[in-house]
């Protein structure tokens, strides 16, 4: 299957293809700041954090992504003329407000785990530190892009991990909006997906795309025999030809008649793909193309690929369910004040604030993670420190620094969060990889 690529860029649009990322928030974000700066409140220094309650219902584990899209975001984050006039014919705010608005740039500090490294309940994915009123604004463009991406990044992982080294191809542009399609290649690629159907993620992120023909391209062609010559013509012997249109045992004698036996793969897009899989195999190798590859499609997931693992399969494209979280299309993030000054005094003292909500309480305080490991490597504890650093013998901080006094210091290649990934997975214990429903791989402390 063809392939496009080319280096991943910090920063992929120039600044004017990009339109105002403040608006990609809620109404209430924008009237709590004005009620804030009426009562002298707006300007008191707190600390926010976002962080998961609990793990979706049966996962070990999950997956940081967003990252760098969120800094993206951040960067953008400004209340142009048209965004401000907006709020002002709404009476979302007032004069006052909007004026502020209008010189708004965010100046705080932010620390977060890195992008492609593997979370648990209540670890502190990020740590907003700065005033009210430029951190109660970040809240939902922050929890939007974080409970999207990591939400695919952790049904990718799975995927990947039962793959076990056959490649996986995200498919899934057609089945989600538009924008999410982008967001979800981005995101399946960190964890560990080779490729993309989707162009755009490639121009925006560097990530490989993948592609050869449809069954309307055979449909087109008065025969099969005429489809694949046409399209081996254009795209050569390696492309991937598409053989469940009408009989597969003849479609696959066309392709490698056609070929002398040196078609590169088959795709397999119905049917019972285990046992036509080991068929197409057998039927490929007595014909003599033996190095023909077989793609396996049609709605796959995580439970049907570790089902294909005794199978002759070569890859995995993979659609709907990659791009809705594989049953589970959102994390559950939240973003709550953990912290925050006694007063507006610069140097006024900072406390511990939380929520004693029914099922829904938070813990005070500004916290610091650390993974802990046995003497093998392998994860052991999250331990959360509650303002300080936690005790931990042998283990690494999850913690980087991606805001310093407003200015973004975080960003990355987008393949060095998937070399992350891949290693942070390396080092959970083996029943992080079961399919089975399970708690957990490793407990969360606070101390």
């Amino acid at each position: 299957m063809g392939s496009t690529t080319r280096t991943d860029p910090l920063e992929p649009w120039g600044p004017s293809e990009v339109p105002t990322t403040a608006l990609l928030t809620d109404h209430y974000e924008l009237t709590m700041l004005r009620a804030a700066f009426q009562s002298g409140t707006a300007n008191r220094r707190c600390i926010f954090e976002l962080f998961p309650r609990k793990l979706p219902d049966g996962r070990r584990y999950g997956v940081v992504a967003g990252v760098g899209r969120a800094l993206r975001a951040l960067s953008h984050f400004r209340f142009d003329d048209e965004s401000r006039q907006f709020l002002l014919d709404r009476h979302i705010v007032d004069q006052p407000t909007a004026d502020w608005l209008a010189d708004f740039r965010f100046s705080g500090q932010i620390w977060g785990y890195a992008e492609g490294d593997i979370y648990f309940p209540g670890s502190p994915l990020l740590i907003v530190e700065s005033t009210f009123a430029e951190a109660v604004l970040l809240e939902t463009v922050l929890l939007s892009i974080y409970n999207h991406d990591s939400a695919i990044a952790s049904a990718a992982s799975r995927m990947t991990a039962v793959a076990d080294g056959r490649p996986c191809l995200e498919m899934g542009a057609r089945r989600t909006q538009e924008l999410s399609a982008v967001a979800a290649a981005r995101a399946a690629y960190i964890a560990g997906f080779t490729g993309t159907s989707s162009l755009e993620s490639g121009r925006r992120y560097g990530v490989p795309t993948i592609g050869t023909a449809a069954h309307a391209f055979t449909l087109l062609h008065d025969n099969e025999r005429d489809a694949f010559a046409a399209q081996i013509k254009a795209l050569g012997e390696d492309t991937t030809l598409l053989v469940d249109t009408y009989d597969v045992d003849e479609a696959v004698r066309t392709a490698v008649e056609l070929t002398g036996g040196r078609i590169g793969s088959v795709r397999l897009d119905s049917g019972d793909l285990p046992a036509l899989a080991k068929h197409v195999r057998s039927l490929l190798d007595s014909l003599g193309a033996t190095r023909t590859k077989i793609i396996v499609t049609s709605d796959l997931d995580e439970w049907q690929i570790a089902a294909l693992a005794g199978a002759p399969v070569d890859g995995y494209g993979v659609g709907t369910a990659l791009v809705t979280g594989s049953g589970h299309p959102t994390c559950g993030f939240v973003y709550k004040m953990v912290s925050r000054a006694v007063s507006d005094e610069p140097d006024a003292p900072m406390i511990h604030v939380a929520k004693r909500s029914t099922a829904k309480a938070t813990i005070g305080g500004r916290k610091y993670a650390w993974r802990r490991f046995d003497e093998h490597g392998v994860a052991q504890t999250e331990v959360i420190g509650i303002d300080h650093e936690p005790d931990v013998d042998h283990g690494r901080d999850l913690l980087v620094q991606l805001v310093k006094g407003g200015k973004i210091v975080g960003r990355e290649p987008l393949d060095a969060a998937r070399d992350r990934h891949l290693a942070a997975r390396a080092e959970l214990p083996l029943d992080a990889l079961k399919m089975s429903r399970g708690e957990p791989v490793i407990e969360t402390i606070f101390s």
